[in-house]
């Protein structure tokens, strides 16, 4: 219960629910270095939120060589479409 808690209060911040949008909207591979850019934070912010959501459940990295390929999962789907459906609606 104390996961869920706090991963909750991971996605009630602007940057990491912006992190799960751009990963849903993302066109082709994208990468955490990419992603740090289009949510205007550090690339070391961004790879810390990355481990809570894979923790989490919400997103796979995939080891391309020496990068690290950004995918959500179903959970991490569902969630970000929740979040751009609260956005939109605000």
């Amino acid at each position: 219960m104390e996961n869920l808690k706090e991963i909750f209060s991971v996605f009630f911040r602007e940057k990491p629910a912006m992190m799960l949008v751009n990963l849903k909207n993302s066109k082709g591979a994208i990468y955490a270095s990419s992603l740090a850019k289009q949510v205007d934070c550090t690339y070391s912010h961004v790879v810390k939120i990355l481990q809570e959501m894979q923790e989490s459940g919400l997103v796979n990295f995939d080891k391309q060589g020496r990068l690290k390929l950004l995918t959500l999962t179903k959970k991490g789907n569902d969630v970000a479409e929740h979040i751009e459906s609260i956005k939109n609606s605000l």
